[in-house]
């Protein structure tokens, strides 16, 4: 083996062998004679073995052109657009492709370009790359998921992250990457920068579109869902002409999401899907299971998810801000198994028809300082909350629990501590001195089912109770009991 060959063997398998003898040549010629061809080549080298990245992971956006490897993970759709009339191909996709100025498929001022849009991945991360023209249309014939390919191109800053707007592009099936291709993502599978994203989800709740005004001064309009399936929930964006889409989708529906890409924001991940994605409804139910932080655990300056059973609502309240114009705003209350915490409902949120012993779900609240030492949670426009229906199923965990039904499991035990009960967790116990006397005495008591089972829990909006009673009672439903209390629980002799 020559000495060319074995510093090319030296090299990180990213780097193809065409490519360094390229280099090799150019340098020879660049040098003027003054160097051989080893020489060059130790150069080549040194140079390469200090600018390529060794990992996708390793990858900033620059102009000097990167060299990797990565494991096909999805092929998005070919996509054909107008070229700008500068010559150059613009932006032929709103979620973030490469521009097209370093495609050498360029085309003349108004012809129809192609791109395609891959997302390849090692073991440190994910990333986009963008085909165009003749190599976009030859990869949808050529190109499966699972593939190790070896890229070269320019990295660049894309709508969600950084992405390689491809010059070439070639198998590498010597290179092994340990990296599992699923062919569709879970909410739980969701991961920081990753693109085309194909994801099937039940909607838990809608917010209008509403317009705002970009940088440049154009107009954009944006709508969002909260959406989820068997391992989560996730909030989604819908951008410009997929803000629409909103309007045709209801609380309960099943759907899919084509082509959608992944971002942070307030440390939590959120999918956005653009003009270049879709969203259909499908026939398939997608389950939920709830998923969310215990109250319990709470602390000042998270943005977290909360849920549990409504306790109580306040009305709604308006109040005028510094700018003079008006707003709203509505208390409610709502607890699980560790605790409870008043939830503050700012703007159109003030309006949702939420009601006692309703079972909610509210998504990116705020933990602020409260009352008298308290905590409490504030939903702004960035939070989302959705009335859950019987449908949702509840994670099986100790700290979360929202289905009333679950809940009352084991609920003997917990009324009998004073502990992870309902009972436990009102700003006002119901006659606590009352409850902890042995002795039975005689009450009547008028309130909202919180919870059923055994026992059942009443609240009203002060005071909660705990009943035993085989009536059948529903959640929300307000009834009046009779009987005696003993140890904390109300005997009923009379459900009304």
């Amino acid at each position: 083996m020559s000495q060319i060959e074995d510093l090319y063997e030296e090299l990180d398998p990213s780097v193809d062998r065409e490519t360094f003898q390229e280099a090799v040549e150019e340098k020879t010629e660049e040098m003027a004679g003054l160097v051989d061809t080893e020489t060059a080549a130790q150069i080549v080298t040194h140079e390469v073995s200090d600018g390529q990245p060794n990992s996708i992971a390793a990858i900033d956006p620059g102009p000097t052109e990167v060299t990797f490897v990565g494991k096909v993970t999805s092929v998005g759709e070919l996509r054909t657009f107008e070229r700008d009339s500068d010559g150059s191909d613009g932006s032929a996709d709103s979620g973030g492709s490469a521009d097209g100025d370093d495609s050498d498929d360029g085309g003349d001022t108004g012809e129809d370009g192609h791109v395609l849009n891959v997302e390849v991945a090692d073991e440190t991360g994910r990333i986009r790359v963008s085909l165009w023209d003749e190599r976009a249309i030859a990869a949808v014939e050529e190109l499966d998921c699972g593939q190790v390919l070896r890229v070269k191109g320019r990295p660049t800053d894309g709508y969600s992250g950084i992405e390689v707007s491809a010059n070439r592009v070639e198998p590498a099936p010597d290179t092994e990457i340990d990296v599992t291709v699923d062919s569709e993502t879970t909410i739980e599978g969701l991961s920081m920068d990753q693109y085309d994203v194909t994801l099937s989800a039940r909607v838990l709740a809608t917010e209008p579109m509403r317009t705002f005004t970009r940088d440049d001064g154009s107009d954009g309009r944006v709508s969002n869902l909260l959406i989820g399936d068997e391992t989560g929930h996730v909030r989604v964006a819908l951008w410009d002409e997929q803000a629409d889409s909103v309007d045709d989708l209801s609380a309960g529906e099943s759907i899919e999401i084509i082509d959608g890409s992944v971002s942070e924001r307030d440390g939590q991940l959120e999918l956005h899907v653009g003009n270049g994605g879709t969203i259909e409804l499908i026939d398939a139910a997608v389950q939920y299971a709830l998923d969310a932080t215990s109250i319990g655990s709470l602390a000042v300056g998270q943005t977290v998810d909360i849920a549990g059973v409504i306790r109580s609502t306040d009305s709604k309240r308006t109040f005028e801000r510094d700018d003079g114009s008006e707003g709203q705003v509505r208390n409610v209350r709502v607890q699980d198994q560790t605790d409870d915490i008043r939830v503050a409902l700012w703007g159109e949120k003030a309006d949702i028809d939420i009601a006692p012993g309703d079972e909610a779900l509210f998504a990116g609240v705020e933990i602020e300082d409260g009352w008298k030492d308290s905590i409490e949670a504030s939903a702004g426009w960035r939070s989302t909350v959705t009335v859950l229906d019987d449908d949702t199923s509840a994670v099986d965990d100790a700290n979360t629990t929202v289905a009333a039904d679950s809940a009352s499991s084991g609920a003997d035990d917990r009324t009998e501590s004073g502990s992870g009960s309902l009972v436990a967790f009102t700003d006002e116990t119901a006659d606590s001195s009352t409850d902890s006397q042995t002795s039975a005495e005689r009450r009547e008591f008028t309130g909202t089912v919180v919870q059923t089972g055994d026992p059942v829990i009443l609240d009203d909006g002060q005071t909660t109770l705990s009943v035993a009673t085989d009536a059948d009672v529903h959640l929300g439903e307000e009834i009046t009991v009779h009987g005696r209390v003993s140890n904390g629980t109300l005997d009923a002799e009379n459900v009304l």
